[in-house]
């Protein structure tokens, strides 16, 4: 799977961490920023990655900055975008059953490196479940 990740200075060790841990699954990566503990706006690169999610060119995304609300604000303002901010396994995985997410939010303050890399790996292994309720909430949510 593709996948585009992006981060302000507040996310960036855990963004690199998941990297890390998806570049051993398998996974292709597309990392669209930051790269330093500068400060910058995390709304460059939440949308980075959100765009390559709602284009095409990733499968999926995962936004971090300290809480992950304002990377989870962010990717949600572009179009096709489902983007949920989780802190634990249990919404990682009803977050992709019942909304099927493409972008995952995460937040470096909120959530330990075992456990965001745990979170990512749930989220990318559940499918949606396709059941009609979903479907057409889903479709609620995109009018």
């Amino acid at each position: 799977m593709k996948i585009a990740l992006g981060c302000d200075h507040g996310g960036l060790d855990l963004k690199n961490k998941l990297i890390e841990f998806l570049k051993q699954e398998g996974h292709e990566i597309i990392d669209e920023g930051t790269y330093t503990y500068d400060s910058c706006d995390y709304p460059t690169f939440a949308r980075r990655a959100a765009e390559d999610v709602a284009s095409g060119k990733a499968d999926r995304g995962i936004v971090c900055c300290s809480t992950g609300i304002g990377v989870s604000i962010v990717a949600n303002k572009v179009k096709g975008v489902r983007c949920a901010l989780v802190t634990d396994v249990t919404t990682a995985r009803l977050t992709r059953e019942h909304n099927d997410t493409n972008v995952l939010a995460l937040g470096q303050k909120n959530v330990s490196f075992d456990r965001g890399i745990e979170i990512a790996k749930i989220w990318l292994d559940t499918p949606f479940s396709n059941a009609e309720r979903h479907i057409r909430r889903i479709k609620m949510i995109e009018e």
